[in-house]
């Protein structure tokens, strides 16, 4: 069965971590997801204080976003931080723009990078791969698209930010369609109607935009491998009315087995 997990990014100025994840819990969350900036310098003893805070809020973080560098310099660290928060899956989520490819090339190149640096994450019994935003769905000048070759790569999964995919400009049901069997989770995020929602730069609650998530969370369900479905907002002005609003709107759009 799968869960409505919830990427801790979206609150990360909010208040102290115990109120956010004790938050999350009253509003119904199984999970949450973590990011580098919350545990890639802890050491041991910060890492146990932070598994008991889950533990206590009784959540779980079956997935965590993981820099390049920090997977690719120091996996055994990675791993390590993985098997004490308790993941199953981590995916590198993001590369600034400078450090971008900009040819067929270069994004040929990251694809096995990436997979070269997830190996021994693989080795260790987790998944690893990538988490998409925007700039992976730009035509290149041959009018290929990075995204492809980065699946083109081999042995990577791939985490599936699926509103990005659409401010992309591309259509998130045909990459289901054509690459679920990558998609090993899904970040679910709503667009605001253009013109809307500034002040959270375009971005909406799960279920009061222009995202058909009904339909969406079905094809996830049926053409991808997705077992955690992610709520994420990059920029809330309430993230406690974000998380109650979405989860309680996912949940009745969700025709199927997510709860």
């Amino acid at each position: 069965m799968t869960d409505f997990s919830y990427q801790l990014y979206s609150s990360r100025n909010a208040g102290p971590l115990d109120q956010t994840l004790g938050m999350l819990a009253q509003a119904g969350y199984a999970s949450v997801e973590g990011f580098g900036g919350l545990y890639e310098k802890l050491g041991t003893s910060d890492l146990d204080a932070f598994r008991a805070q889950l533990d206590a809020a009784g959540l779980k973080m079956p997935t965590g976003h993981f820099s390049l560098d920090v997977v690719e310099t120091d996996p055994d660290r990675a791993i390590a931080i993985a098997r004490a928060l308790g993941m199953e899956a981590l995916y590198v989520p993001f590369l600034m723009p400078d450090d971008r490819p900009t040819d067929t090339k270069g994004w040929q190149e990251l694809g096995i990078r990436l997979a070269r640096a997830g190996a021994p994450i693989r080795a260790a019994g987790f998944g690893f791969g990538w988490h998409n935003h925007d700039f992976e769905f730009k035509p290149l000048a041959d009018g290929t698209l990075p995204m492809e070759h980065i699946l083109a790569a081999g042995d990577l999964d791939w985490e599936a930010d699926i509103a990005w995919i659409t401010r992309g400009g591309a259509d998130p049901l045909d990459w289901i369609a054509r690459h679920g069997n990558r998609i090993t989770a899904a970040h679910v995020k709503d667009i605001a109607p253009e013109g809307e929602k500034a002040e959270e730069d375009g971005w909406a609650d799960v279920g009061t935009g222009i995202m058909d998530w009904a339909q969406l969370l079905e094809a996830l369900r049926r053409d991808s491998k997705a077992a955690h479905f992610v709520m994420e907002h990059d920029n809330p002005s309430d993230d406690a009315r974000f998380a109650r609003s979405s989860i309680d709107n996912a949940r009745k759009l969700s025709k199927g087995s997510v709860a």
